[in-house]
């Protein structure tokens, strides 16, 4: 039997499922619900036909409420408002679940970027020993962030995994109760989680996803490529933030931090007990069944009883399931090797650790801090700093920190900002003797924006009475400058001594981060990933010259605009020139849930992730490969890109316009992440205190998707009106990193609908700035198709593209009424007596649309 097309698929596992188990809703027994659920595709209805009628949304519900409604008084239709919001929020967990549940079947999980495809095209190419040395020096990093982009609380996502399984037996019993329970599940939250909730929440990913899914990739390698020999390499690395990022986060605490160290250990040895425990109903027999025994009893100790106590350490628990494997292999015929294998496989990989708890501060709190600190030891008449200090060049700053060490006792410092910051290395200290140097050893500098910055933090760090550290400092490059810099600040620091000293105990190993979100919101879309590639390539160009292996690791998020996307093609598109041995990224929010939130869907990304890997390298891509004059032309594209970029975002209308037209000021409202909104506490907003999640996903509420395109259509045409055309056609053709640039950038303008913000281009303020965005959007949209010879975007993505088209569909009338009440707020706020009590009710609509516009993209924040 031929397999379907993938659209065939999606159509058939997915479409069709989706609307018969919708119709389920009705039958519900919930006050309101069947008149909600008679009602709600009615209102779907007028809202397409209303704007391709150029209506507004108040033109479409006031339409609506006369023809369906009898006229209905002001706060009966709020009622109904509200009521469709929660009916629309749960229809699109039954189309996240419905996803989830086809997804092995919709995509081919042995096919192109798989594990077995890989294998398979390297006995073809006869590249075996290639991809044995790629994969015994080769890294993936999933970094799991507390960012604020999930919008749905713990218990609907346990819903979602309960109801996935449900939809794949096709069980109408239990997804008749599930959806029930849905019901009666608040979406909201009432109070903002703390850091230590987050963690808590992510760490059920690394126990019931990653857990299961690294170990049984790393045997699938070791059985079917190192003909049974172990990888002495952790192919497969995790990472944390929640309780370790204190960028902009006044509510990481030290105690936080060795909180969630603890509950990343014990979650790991609670993994390995539920193993062992397995196994000893396997592993009954003479010589093994009582060392399973004690195994079993020791980490019960540790995780059930254990105040932080630990009654067994890696190196035993290691040795004695080694123990166990000889007396299988040499009494027992090796019965049930291949389980204890795979235990042994996944505590080499997560030791008593199980994700690295990474430390990020901000370069300006560091400097701060630092100041606090030489203070200190001036006043305290020692000789570890001059008194001068602050008058020094950079040149000789760098010659005192080399020489600087001591035992800061944190508790001396009144200021707490300086207290926490050093108490946070002692907390790295801390965590290594308990859970392992991996348990915690990168400290992230955020807006780091010179050398000074790092060789002040590893001052810091030699200053707590840690002079040889094991611990690495990854500096973060974010802005379009600094990236453009980055390989000269980090020259600097390959040429001081007293670094390169460190780099040297740290095997001439130095990660680097790079920020896509923060580079977006910056400089521009084409900017900022061209800013970040060029960096690459001076970075790697600067490394190996130093004899130091550049590692980087991406700051991305969700959408195109914050690095996100087909991201697996990006890193299979970089050439020889950037260095690639590892790959990096951050995951967050509904990344984790949408592309990690399975075992199929971490399995099929991890995998790409590798893939890609072995693309760039083993297989060495000649599409991958750019020429001067390639270059050249992306640096024409950047810069008339950038261009456009910076006069409207210099525009007197931007901030007004975000404040004023969009759901911006309403995120702080919505409890979804324990980090505040905006970096100052400030009553006025200034461009710089706008974070990135925010920011982006505002444009998305608006369905603008201005980060995602804005200025790309500018440089694209550029080239047709001066005959150039065929510079960039042949470009996109012949370039991978062109090619997925350009098409994660039309996924942006899919995922755009300008007819629901249409109404703003009679504005008397805002008129003449929302038609320069969609003017853009036209011309964007117009070009990309020309490129890519397409008559649709994304048509060559058809399930993609089916994706998206439903779940616009389902949020429309949620879009409708998030533009009617800020309509209104509008209204009630021009009013000789504003109505505060009704403009509430109308911010709170606005605030709980957020919810569901954001859940059913997956990716818009």
């Amino acid at each position: 039997m031929y397999t379907l097309p993938k659209i065939e698929r999606f159509n058939r596992d997915v479409l069709s499922k989706y609307h018969i188990y919708n119709s389920v809703f009705i039958t519900l027994p919930f006050d309101s619900v069947d008149n909600t659920g008679v009602l709600l595709p009615l209102f779907t209805d007028i809202c397409e036909k209303g704007f391709k009628k150029q209506q507004t949304p108040k033109e479409i519900v006031d339409f609506f409420s006369a023809k369906y409604l009898n006229n209905a008084t002001e706060q009966e239709a709020i009622d109904l408002m509200f009521r469709f919001i929660q009916y629309i929020e749960r229809q699109i967990v039954l189309f996240d679940a419905i996803e989830d549940a086809a997804f092995s079947s919709v995509n081919n999980m042995e096919g192109r970027g798989s594990l077995r495809d890989i294998k398979e095209k390297t006995d073809a190419k006869n590249k075996q020993k290639e991809l044995i040395a790629f994969l015994e020096n080769f890294n993936v990093r999933t970094v799991l962030t507390a960012h604020p982009t999930q919008f749905y609380p713990g218990p609907v996502l346990g819903i979602i995994n309960d109801l996935t399984a449900a939809i794949r037996k096709n069980d109408l019993i239990q997804i008749k109760q599930l959806l029930a329970q849905l019901g009666k599940t608040p979406f909201i939250q009432n109070e903002k989680p703390n850091p230590f909730d987050e963690a808590i929440s992510l760490i059920w990913y690394l126990e019931n996803v990653f857990y299961n899914t690294s170990g049984e990739m790393i045997h699938y390698l070791e059985k079917n490529v190192f003909d049974g020999t172990t990888i002495q390499n952790p192919l497969i690395k995790l990472g944390f933030w929640p309780g370790g990022d204190r960028d902009g986060n006044p509510f990481v605490t030290t105690e936080i931090t060795i909180k969630v160290a603890e509950r990343l250990r014990t979650s790991i040895l609670k993994c390995y007990y539920f193993e062992i425990r397995n196994l000893k109903r396997k592993l009954t027999f003479s010589g093994v069944d009582v060392l399973i025994s004690e195994l079993e009893q020791k980490l019960y100790r540790s995780v059930f009883y254990s105040k932080g106590e630990i009654f067994i350490t890696l190196e035993e628990f290691k040795e004695q399931i080694h123990k166990i494997k000889t007396i299988i292999i040499e009494q027992h015929q090796s019965l049930y090797l291949d389980d204890l294998e795979a235990l042994l496989i996944r505590v080499n990989l997560f030791g008593f650790h199980f994700a690295t708890l990474d430390i990020r501060q901000n370069s300006k709190i560091h400097d701060a801090v630092f100041k606090d600190v030489v203070n200190f030891y001036l006043k305290s008449n020692t000789e570890v700093f001059p008194d001068n200090y602050f008058t020094l060049s950079e040149q000789e700053k760098f010659e005192v920190l080399e020489n600087v060490s001591g035992d800061l006792d944190p508790n001396v410092f009144d200021n707490v900002i300086t207290r926490q910051t050093l108490e946070s290395i002692q907390a790295v200290k801390t965590i290594q003797v308990n859970n392992g140097e991996f348990g915690a050893n990168r400290y992230i500098i955020s807006n780091n924006e010179s050398a000074l910055n790092v060789l002040e933090t590893f001052a810091l760090i030699k200053l707590s009475n840690w002079d040889e550290a094991t611990i690495d400092i990854i500096p973060l490059f974010e802005s379009v400058d600094d990236l453009q810099h980055a390989h000269e600040i980090m020259e600097k620091l390959y040429t001081n001594a007293s670094y390169a000293a460190h780099l040297k105990r740290r095997g001439n190993k130095q990660t680097i981060m790079l920020g896509f979100s923060d580079g977006t919101k910056d400089g521009g879309y084409l900017m900022a990933n061209w800013s970040i590639y060029k960096a690459k390539e001076a970075l790697t160009e600067i490394s190996r010259k130093y004899d130091v292996q550049a590692i980087f690791f991406d700051g991305r998020g969700g959408p195109p605009a914050r690095g996100g996307g087909k991201t697996h093609k990006f890193y299979a598109s970089l050439g020889p020139q950037i260095e690639n041995k590892e790959i990096q990224i951050t995951i967050q929010g509904q990344t984790i849930s949408s592309n990690f939130g399975t075992l199929d869907s971490c399995r099929y990304n991890l995998e790409n992730l590798l893939s890609a890997g072995v693309t760039n390298q083993v297989f060495n891509n000649s599409k991958n490969k750019l020429s001067q004059e390639d270059k050249a032309i992306l640096d024409k594209m950047s810069e008339l890109g950038y261009e456009k970029y910076l006069n409207f975002k210099n525009h007197p209308k931007f901030i007004p316009y975000l404040e004023q037209m969009s759901t911006l000021k309403y995120y702080a409202k919505t409890n979804i992440g324990s980090r505040p909104s905006k970096r100052s506490t400030s009553e006025s907003l200034e461009f710089s205190d706008l974070r990135a999640i925010p920011f982006v996903g505002s444009w998305s509420q608006l369905k603008q998707n201005v980060p995602g395109f804005f200025g790309v259509g500018t440089a694209l045409k550029y080239f047709e009106d001066n005959n150039e055309w065929d510079k960039v056609q042949n470009l996109y053709k012949n370039s991978l990193f062109v090619k997925t640039l350009l098409e994660n950038s039309m996924m942006s303008l899919a995922k755009s609908f300008f007819p629901l913000t249409a109404y703003m281009r009679k504005d008397p303020e805002f008129g003449e700035f929302w038609q320069i965005i969609y003017d853009e959007f036209l011309e964007t949209k117009r070009l990309l198709l020309k490129i890519a010879g397409h008559k649709d975007l994304m048509e060559n993505y058809p399930d993609g593209k089916a994706s998206i088209d439903m779940r616009e569909r389902i949020v429309l009338p949620l879009l409708t009424i998030q533009q009617y009440a800020l309509l209104r707020i509008n209204e009630l706020n021009k009013a000789t007596q504003p109505n505060d009590e009704l403009i509430k009710v109308y911010e709170k609509i606005v605030t709980r649309s957020l919810f569901g516009n954001t859940n059913a993209s997956r990716n818009s924040a």
